[in-house]
């Protein structure tokens, strides 16, 4: 563990950890620890009031999903999601580097964004009738990773970038024409995560420095961890004030009355609530409202929500092991006993994990269920004057 005692004493105060009760509700909460991933967060609260943090070596600390499931079942109000955060900080990069694959090629990826000395091509997915500016404007629209994302997981099918393209499609509908920047790197979510604070704060320079100069009002994002990390992270390293940032459907749900919403037939669906939006940011009404007001949808909620919704398991690809996939599975049979034929969410990594968790043969029909973005079924429903004049 890098650092000194100081800076360890710093972070029990900072995070109320010393208030610890000893009681281990937030460990019975722990989505890893009761699939038996032998997670112990109080045991990690023990070690770091008691100057002995329990480092990464057994895996403890890699395996939190940082869902902030355990913050909201704590009597003594312990902060345990951001004691992690500071301590993979002091941990650093080199010892919380992710152990699967994926995790490592994606973090690699975001840490040549962040040196800033590769070109990217990023803007391959617009439509020829999305309407965009490319450097100025009122409306910024945040893609974070999606453009990466598709490639990277292209044996399981996913679409990420369905959500990105309807965001457009949404706010044009509005009568927004939002920059979509060619500049834009990824906001160091998982980096700052995982310990590699320099990377992240590179990454934020950059970005906060792109909006800056694009004079936008408002930041809105389809992605959940892109919008905790501009709506806390990034204030720290701003010079100035920030725009607004919101979510999407925080942006939909003030302005529904100007959607031509139509609807496209019956469907019953269930919402996936990602723990970034969610518990870390205290958005839940938006999301439901919006697919409330979709004409022929009907909202099913599963036996867990909002603040008790059980996590996607992915956290920042920091972990993708048995435990991680328990946890997904255990999630989809939710949400299949709801009745639902599509689950929705509002983050892309929602729609990643609970893929890869479909893909196991032997689980078959007893797991599987459709995924889409929340944006995705609001552009299906607008009316024609909605969209492009092909109709899509």
């Amino acid at each position: 563990m890098g650092g000194n005692m100081d800076e360890l004493a710093r972070v029990v105060r900072q995070t109320n950890a010393w208030a610890c009760y000893d009681c281990g509700k937030c460990t019975a909460t722990c989505p890893v620890a009761r699939v038996g991933g032998g997670l112990s967060p109080r045991r990690q609260i023990l070690g770091a009031v008691t100057g002995r943090p329990v480092a990464g070596s057994d895996g403890s600390l890699a395996t939190c999903l940082t869902c902030g499931l355990c913050d909201e079942r704590c009597p003594a109000k312990v902060r345990f999601t951001d004691l992690v955060l500071e301590l993979r900080r002091l941990q650093g990069a080199a010892a919380s580097e992710p152990e699967c694959p994926h995790g490592g090629a994606l973090q690699s990826m975001m840490r040549m964004q962040a040196r800033g000395t590769t070109t990217q091509q990023r803007l391959g997915w617009l439509e020829p009738h999305h309407r965009v500016e490319p450097t100025s404007g009122a409306v910024f629209l945040w893609t974070g990773c999606t453009p990466y994302y598709d490639a990277f997981f292209p044996e399981l099918g996913a679409a990420t970038l369905g959500g990105t393209r309807a965001a457009v499609e949404v706010l044009n509908a509005l009568g927004v024409e939002p920059v979509v920047s060619a500049e834009e790197r990824c906001c160091g979510h998982d980096l700052l995560w995982n310990g590699d604070v320099s990377s992240f704060e590179a990454l934020a320079r950059h970005n906060l420095e792109l909006v800056r100069s694009s004079g936008a009002e408002i930041l809105v994002t389809p992605c959940a961890e892109c919008l905790r990390t501009w709506r806390l992270d990034y204030p720290r390293h701003a010079q100035g004030e920030l725009p607004r940032t919101v979510h999407l459907t925080e942006l939909v749900a003030e302005r529904l009355g100007e959607l031509p919403l139509q609807g496209g037939g019956e469907r019953r669906v269930t919402y996936q609530d990602p723990c970034r939006l969610g518990r870390h940011l205290g958005v839940f009404d938006a999301p439901r409202r919006v697919l409330e007001a979709v004409p022929g949808l009907h909202l099913e909620e599963m036996r867990r929500t909002g603040r008790r919704a059980q996590c996607c398991a992915g956290g920042t690809w920091s972990s993708c092991d048995r435990y991680a996939k328990a946890v997904q599975v255990d999630r989809l049979k939710e949400a299949r006993a709801t009745g639902a034929e599509v689950m929705v969410t509002a983050c892309p990594k929602c729609q990643i994990h609970f893929l890869c968790a479909m893909k196991d043969p032997k689980l078959g029909d007893e797991i599987r269920i459709e995924l889409r973005d929340v944006a995705e079924l609001l552009a299906a429903s607008l009316g024609s004057e909605g969209k492009g004049s092909d109709g899509h």
